[in-house]
């Protein structure tokens, strides 16, 4: 089953609900002040109103509660993509839970099990290491600075217990800026996630890498990407039997003219592709930007194809079985009036933080 025609049609445009993983899905569009939760029908079940427009999505945690990543339009890296700088709790009914604030922050957040928090962070690289940085367009640094990433592990009151710089741990010979790529940020770090084992996946845009941090010693004990297998990718996850999916958007591909994207399981034990979904026609699946993708209880694959607000649902045999456009425009800066969005996340009818739904609150 193929797409429909996205230029005109908007909501539900495929469902073969007999095929689906049946659920609930959460998206905030770029430039609204709305977080929206809708049904497989494509109606909203409910809508969280948030002080702040995206930095880039937001998570349903299980106590029902919103978490998510705002953005600060007044901070000295607010034109860098993914810009956040607020990462707050909102409860079922939109109050305040908690606020965290850091001008450095962006792009991704992740809540751990004993309720502290990983989050991503810009920092300055040190002249000593940036100098040596191979790649990107010459002279292209801000104001003299070339910017790195940093995870930092964070209380529920704010205080910093474990940091993670990535130039610390980088290759200057091996993480290599995509030389179409300004050098004012080295990695441009877009998604973190961690494994079972407290190791920490992290995705890193602009040197066309996903690398596994050694929670224990910091070390990176794997990589894999660059220089042909990514072009600028998104939103990579652990999955439960230890492979990796990752969206690879395809912008600035190796040996080719043209973007395209893919959806790809990777197994790090031998670092092959063990599944992955494109289209024959580039043109019908591709997200210069952003993107997401989930690997759903039966099997299925969630994907956000973020440029065109775009969420469907694929088999394993890569089967299109459940389609929605979003409808939600805004005005979005760069990318003009648009339905865009960084990601999105399904959410089965058992998951602890819908009991809301079921109370009908």
């Amino acid at each position: 089953m193929t797409s429909t025609n996205r230029q005109n049609v908007t909501g539900i445009t495929i469902s073969s609900v007999w095929k689906t993983y049946f659920g609930f899905t959460l998206f905030a569009p770029l430039g609204g002040n709305d977080v929206y939760l809708i049904d497989m029908k494509g109606e909203v079940v409910h809508k969280w109103k948030v002080p702040q427009k995206p930095a880039c999505y937001g998570r349903l945690l299980p106590n029902g509660h919103l978490l998510f990543a705002g953005r600060n339009d007044n901070s000295e890296l607010a034109g860098f993509r993914g810009s956040g700088g607020f990462l707050m709790e909102l409860d079922w009914n939109g109050n305040m839970i908690w606020e965290y604030q850091d001008d450095y922050l962006h792009h991704s957040f992740c809540r751990l099990r004993d309720g502290k928090m990983l989050v991503l962070k810009w920092v300055p690289v040190p002249g000593g290491i940036s100098s040596k940085v191979r790649g990107g367009i010459k002279g292209t640094e801000r104001d003299g600075v070339m910017w790195g990433d940093a995870i930092e592990e964070i209380t529920p009151f704010g205080g910093k217990t474990w940091e993670w710089k990535a130039h610390e741990h980088l290759d200057v010979e091996k993480d290599v800026i995509c030389p179409l790529d300004p050098r004012d940020e080295w990695t441009h770090a877009n998604y973190i996630s961690v494994s079972g084992n407290g190791n920490i996946l992290i995705s890193f845009c602009r040197t066309n890498t996903i690398a596994i941090i050694d929670r224990s010693t910091g070390d990176i004990c794997w990589r894999w990407g660059a220089p042909y297998e990514l072009g600028h990718q998104n939103g990579a996850e652990f999955l439960p039997e230890g492979n990796i999916l990752v969206f690879d958007n395809g912008l600035h591909p190796p040996g080719f003219d043209f973007g395209y994207s893919r959806i790809l399981e990777v197994n790090p034990e031998n670092d092959r592709v063990v599944w992955d979904y494109h289209t024959a026609s580039f043109s019908l699946f591709y997200s210069s930007v952003m993107g997401g993708c989930q690997r759903l209880p039966n099997g299925n694959t969630l994907i956000c194809e973020s440029i065109n607000g775009r969420i469907f649902e694929v088999t394993p045999a890569c089967e299109i079985v459940w389609e929605y456009i979003s409808p939600h425009y805004h005005d979005t800066g760069i990318f003009g009036h648009s339905n865009i969005m960084f990601s999105a996340f399904r959410y089965g009818p058992d998951y602890e933080g819908l009991a809301g739904i079921e109370s009908g609150s």
